[in-house]
């Protein structure tokens, strides 16, 4: 393929995180076609991007590469199924949902059989590396299938990470969620703690910000909670669907794992109270005094 081969690229799901990649892969001029549960959604970015939008797979018979960014694994598997059905041999599927190492797996299997590359590549940097295009892309499946699939990847990521077999971008995914969520708790602990003691939010951020205290979380989180802002961001709900990913692979690999199910089950009791659509800074809820 020469480099400046037009990739037709085609997107289903353009959620908080899809929307903003898609539009990275329009301006880079790869994007052909865009598809989404609700088709309205579709067809509305379509027109702001200057693309189609398919209201079925077949529409997708011609792309390259076609790019998920779907809810769950279900989703993944249905979108995968349907895919394997009419994409061209030598094609490509890359997923960048979160889903478990397992739908990884079968995901790759399915698309094998139709001659379909796969990629598992999961990201991290939230809503806001999605708009900037600063993603970090944590990818499993073969290095050639990557090598090809790379130039779309590449409009959106800051870093792309080849982590080894079908997978492998899945379980890096449940490592970092699993850093994070406990980042989150201690943060969120930490400022309410803050708040009962009176200090000031102008002074103690920037003081936290300097030392060893210092994380992603606290800096694009911390002045918005304190706040009582709560616009993802990153949904609590998709959090504790996450974790609930992680938990069974920690207790699959026979670990202690006191911290995940900690964080799920605070995620959980956001869910149940109806904040599963605020930002996960809303943890900090869960940990101010009654």
């Amino acid at each position: 393929m020469n480099h400046h081969h037009e990739r037709r690229v085609g997107w289903i799901g353009i959620g908080a995180m899809g929307g903003p990649m898609a539009g990275h892969v329009a301006r880079q001029g790869q994007l052909a076609l865009i598809g989404n549960r609700t088709l309205s959604r579709a067809e509305a970015l379509a027109r702001e991007l200057g693309v189609a939008s398919a209201s079925k797979h077949e529409a997708f018979v011609d792309c390259e590469v076609v790019a998920l960014c779907v809810g769950g694994d279900q989703d993944v598997l249905d979108n995968v199924r349907a895919l394997a059905r009419i994409m061209q041999p030598g094609s490509i599927v890359v997923d960048h949902s979160t889903v478990s190492v397992s739908t990884a797996r079968a995901a790759a299997e399915c698309l094998a059989a139709a001659e379909v590359g796969f990629l598992d590549a999961p990201v991290s940097g939230g809503v806001e590396g999605a708009r900037l295009g600063r993603l970090s892309i944590m990818v499993g499946g073969s290095a050639e299938t990557l090598q090809r699939a790379e130039p779309v990847l590449q409009c959106y990521a800051a870093r792309i990470a080849h982590m080894g077999p079908s997978g492998a971008g899945q379980a890096t995914k449940a490592v970092n969620q699993a850093i994070v969520a406990g980042i989150n708790e201690a943060v969120c602990e930490g400022l309410a703690l803050g708040e009962r003691l009176g200090l000031d939010a102008e002074i103690l951020l920037p003081t936290l910000q300097a030392g060893a205290a210092a994380s992603w979380f606290l800096d694009k989180r911390g002045a918005t909670m304190l706040r009582d802002a709560f616009t993802p961001g990153f949904k609590s709900a998709h959090m504790a669907k996450d974790l609930r990913i992680v938990q069974s692979m920690a207790e699959q690999a026979g670990m202690r794992h006191p911290m995940i199910d900690l964080a799920l089950q605070d995620y959980a009791e956001l869910e149940r109270c109806g904040a599963g659509d605020l930002d996960t800074s809303a943890l900090i809820r869960l940990k101010r005094p009654g």
